[in-house]
């Protein structure tokens, strides 16, 4: 599901010339409608819808490079594709109907998962990152400098996002500016914290690289804590998967290896009824069982 760096760079392109980009005003007329010009009608269109363009958003912050359109295209095949292989194969019009909305939910939940893979990679590198901008400001040297040392030396997305926080500012945007619209390109509160102690330093001053080296203390301890939450939860988190799999499995099993076992469920009002309860409290329990064991921290 990726595209070429370029698809990737047109299209945040075209959202800041369509107004939804942190520089948008500070683009230039003739530069926006060379960039509206050549991006696609049906792009445009899609841009326009208020659910679509936050699903752009989401594209963007999940670090795919591949472009909207591309992606809403995957998702109508893979939909399609779930409800005529499953149509051919048991010429039952309501199991193919699910299938197609399974399947037609996997490019999201890929989507979802590159999301927060790249989250926890990049709260993993971040601390690195902070002490890495603090021995720079005590060796003597700017805060921009710092900030390409990041962008240089430390890898994706870490030193992707800082890299062009620093491009930025090289063709006029704040410093400050820059490092606010990361918060943009993805979820981090260690980030929000990042940029706003930035941003109080700048106004009022102070022992800029002591704070970081805290911030980066701060942020190792709840990792480490994160992780022992996660070894602790194990044995709930698996609970979870076996209760929820268990069904699905014992129910095509059955289906296998007694076709006509459960007729009376898929031909009757009544068994359908029952099978979509019974799958609406599968789903219910499963998100109770993970919404006990996530313990934010």
């Amino acid at each position: 599901m990726k595209d070429s760096p370029k698809a990737h760079l047109r299209r945040r392109l075209r959202r800041v010339a369509m107004g939804k980009g942190s520089t948008s005003e500070s683009m230039p007329q003739d530069v926006r409608a060379d960039i509206l010009k050549e991006t696609p009608p049906f792009e445009r269109f899609l841009n326009n819808i208020p659910y679509i363009s936050r699903l752009d958003s989401r594209l963007d912050r999940s670090g795919l490079t591949i472009t909207l359109s591309s992606f809403l295209l995957i998702v109508i095949a893979c939909g399609l594709a779930g409800f005529t292989i499953c149509l051919i194969f048991t010429r039952n019009i309501y199991l193919s109907l699910a299938a197609g909305i399974v399947l037609l939910s996997v490019p999201f939940f890929y989507m979802g998962y590159k999301k927060r893979e790249r989250e926890v990679k990049f709260t993993e590198q971040f601390p690195d990152a902070l002490t890495m901008i603090s021995r720079s400001l005590r060796s003597g040297h700017s805060f921009t400098s710092a900030i390409e040392l990041v962008g240089t030396e430390v890898s994706a997305p870490v030193g992707t996002l800082f890299k062009t926080a620093y491009d930025q500012q090289l063709l006029g945007l704040r410093i400050n500016d820059t490092l606010n619209n990361l918060n943009n390109r993805i979820d981090s509160l260690d980030l929000r914290f990042f940029t706003t102690a930035s941003d109080i330093n700048r106004e009022v001053g102070g022992n800029f690289a002591e704070i970081l080296d805290k911030l980066a203390d701060t942020i190792r301890e709840r990792i480490k804590i994160r992780r022992q939450l996660k070894v602790h939860t194990a044995q709930g988190r698996m609970t979870g998967y076996i209760l929820a799999a268990m069904p699905i499995i014992v129910f095509f099993l059955m289906n296998f290896m007694m076709p006509g076992y459960q007729k009376t469920l898929l031909n009757n009002d009544m068994g359908r009824t029952i099978l979509i309860i019974a799958a609406v409290m599968q789903v219910v329990g499963f998100l109770v069982i993970r919404r006990i064991i996530n313990i934010r921290i």
